[in-house]
């Protein structure tokens, strides 16, 4: 299924507008999730001195399992260490998965780079309930949206 990318237009208003920080990544996740019909997107930051990867914002029916949780862990983990895209499309046969959700088959997680693209700050998590849910399509336009973002985080 390829991916629509035309939200990705409206990205740099939201950005620039004088909404707080957190409704505009609320915001971003809403378009994200309404872009692919995703079942669940969260946007999360990195807290280096914590050692955690914390959930800023979601979007889908319920709360994260682990809002909280150590940089170590997950998918997460591999995209922060290895500062590139984790695209699972069946996380059953990956032990990185860190399960949030029962019904998740695919997760993509994409890493959110700072400015000065010196270090991962945050993530972009997709998940869907279908299996190999997210191409390469998809792949490019969440990238594409990450760096879009990049500025919110500190």
């Amino acid at each position: 299924m390829a991916a629509d990318s035309s939200w990705l237009e409206e990205l740099p208003q939201i950005i620039s507008g004088a909404t707080p920080r957190m409704q505009k990544l609320q915001r971003i996740a809403a378009l994200i999730r309404e872009s692919g019909d995703h079942r669940w997107v969260g946007l999360y930051e990195i807290d280096e001195r914590a050692g955690e990867v914390i959930n800023l914002v979601w979007n889908g029916p319920d709360a994260p399992e682990y809002p909280r949780f150590p940089i170590g862990k997950g998918l997460t983990s591999a995209a922060i260490q290895e500062r590139k895209v984790i695209n699972v499309g069946d996380v059953v046969s990956d032990p990185r998965y860190l399960t949030a959700f029962g019904s998740t088959r695919s997760e993509i997680i994409v890493p959110i780079l700072d400015v000065g693209r010196a270090k991962v700050v945050g993530t972009i998590d997709v998940e869907s309930e279908l299996a190999n849910a997210f191409d390469q399509e998809t792949e490019k336009v969440l990238v594409t949206c990450a760096e879009a973002i990049a500025s919110l985080w500190r």
